[in-house]
């Protein structure tokens, strides 16, 4: 392969927005709040549409468990999936949030562990709950990936395309802006795919088809991601060209069909 001798340069952004004395505020923490933040005002207003799940004010109640569910889940599946002996002879450095290393799937895990128990302490049916968090999660992973891409991490393989770019921290290579690919697949269009499945089919009467729908789609663009951007520096290609962000994926790929073929073996909701 040739590489380019030009490429667009890396906008070198500083990942602290503002200094308030010893306090940084960094824009990987804007975008938890962004995605956080939106995701809520939508949902409040789709919880009135029927099936009416939860009231308003319940969705208020909840927001605080859904970011304790991406904060731990997240930070705590990054640890355990992707740097455990590093965090086991350091587990201070487990608090250093603000230095990134967080994991859609141990957030993902940690949101399905805050709606099962917030479902089961205001009796509804947390299929149903999920499913309206399923249509507003890709706005937290596009937020997300907008944060990597201005923290110069995660950054994509070595390639010759003409929109390639040289991470400050990558090497003198230049790479896929594997970031924004991300943004827009797993944020943008699957976005766009679970507003369609929302308005357009019967999926908000069947409990748990737009939440496998969106783990199919998560899986199937992590994937296909995972494609263009470089493994991991400590864990490296697991077997072949396989990562291990494509071995996290597959079991959510597997749950998400699961999911829908048992929202359509079951009698829609009125």
């Amino acid at each position: 392969m040739t590489l380019l001798p030009s490429v667009i340069p890396y906008p070198e952004i500083d990942p602290v927005l503002l200094h308030l004395g010893p306090l940084s505020i960094r824009w990987y923490a804007l975008a938890y709040i962004a995605g956080l933040v939106a995701g809520w005002q939508i949902v409040r207003r789709l919880c009135e549409q029927p099936p009416k799940v939860l009231t308003p004010a319940k969705i208020d109640d909840f927001l605080l468990w859904a970011a304790l569910g991406v904060i731990l889940g997240g930070r705590l599946g990054y640890v355990l999936f992707y740097k455990p002996g590093f965090y086991l002879a350091n587990p201070a450095s487990i608090l250093t949030l603000w230095e990134g290393g967080m994991s859609f799937h141990g957030g993902f895990l940690g949101v399905i562990v805050a709606t099962i128990w917030f479902s089961l302490r205001n009796k509804v049916d947390p299929f149903q709950l999920g499913d309206l968090l399923a249509i507003v999660s890709p706005i937290g992973l596009f937020f997300g990936r907008l944060a990597n891409f201005i923290n110069g991490e995660l950054w994509g393989r070595t390639t010759d395309v003409a929109w390639a770019m040289v991470f400050p921290r990558g090497g003198p290579l230049p790479r896929h802006p594997s970031q924004l690919y991300q943004a827009f697949f797993e944020g943008v269009v699957l976005f766009a795919v679970m507003l369609l499945v929302w308005r357009l089919s019967d999926g908000r009467r069947r409990p748990g088809l737009l939440t496998g729908t969106f783990a199919c789609g998560y899986a199937l663009a992590r994937i296909v991601g995972e494609l263009f951007r470089e493994p991991d520096a400590h864990l490296g290609y697991l077997w072949g060209p396989v990562t291990m962000g494509m071995v996290l994926s597959l079991p959510v790929l597997l749950v998400g069909a699961g999911l829908i073929v048992r929202a359509y073996r079951r009698p829609p909701v009125a």
